[in-house]
């Protein structure tokens, strides 16, 4: 899409999405000190378009409209691994971008609009460490809309084997895309699960 068109599609106000909702029955998390400045693993996230350069799990991500803060409504397609074979997953989010500041570490915020994961709130943080940034991502949901058994569905398969499976692997691409600009050295192995409350 070139310059012009692209500008077309931007809207001036950014979404706000507000703070992470607290009262969603499933709660996923993945985090992993990435040996990197914040500022350069928080670039590699918000440029959600490039993933698939970075992540082979990706199929593709496109933005069908933009924001001037670099998010907007964006539709987004990853396959979860399982042996030789890849079940594709899609869904089309929300996007919000608070860049870092003197006063914030900057934060990445998505709700989930369409596709069976709708109602998921998603947020990424970057916190600097001595040795490099903590990014955690936390998926929150009330699971889908299936009677009887969402709650199941939410805690036994879609949080831990596609949520987290897609996410763990999301924020390993990520997190050495970002670590081989400098020292490579690796990461320090990630602290992830799934959580209910």
């Amino acid at each position: 899409m070139g310059d012009v068109a692209r500008r077309q599609h931007i809207v001036n106000d950014a979404y706000d999405l507000g703070p992470m909702p607290l009262d969603r029955s499933s709660s996923t998390v993945d985090e992993r000190l990435v040996r990197a400045p914040a500022s350069r693993i928080f670039s590699l996230a918000a440029d959600v378009e490039a993933w698939p350069k970075h992540l082979p799990h990706y199929r593709y991500v496109r933005f069908l409209e933009r924001r001037r803060d670099g998010g907007g409504t964006v539709e987004m397609s990853a396959s979860r691994p399982f042996g030789v074979f890849d079940w594709p997953t899609w869904w089309t989010s929300l996007m919000a971008v608070a860049a870092p500041s003197s006063s914030s570490n900057g934060s990445i915020r998505f709700r989930h609009v369409r596709g069976i994961t709708s109602g998921m709130e998603v947020e990424w943080t970057f916190a600097p460490r001595e040795t490099g940034t903590l990014v955690r991502i936390v998926h929150v949901w009330n699971g889908p809309r299936w009677p009887v058994i969402r709650e199941v569905a939410a805690h036994a398969l879609i949080g831990p084997i596609f949520v987290h499976g897609i996410a763990s692997r999301t924020l390993a691409g990520l997190g050495h895309a970002a670590e081989a600009f400098g020292d490579s050295s690796p990461s320090v192995a990630p602290s992830s699960g799934e959580t209910s409350g």
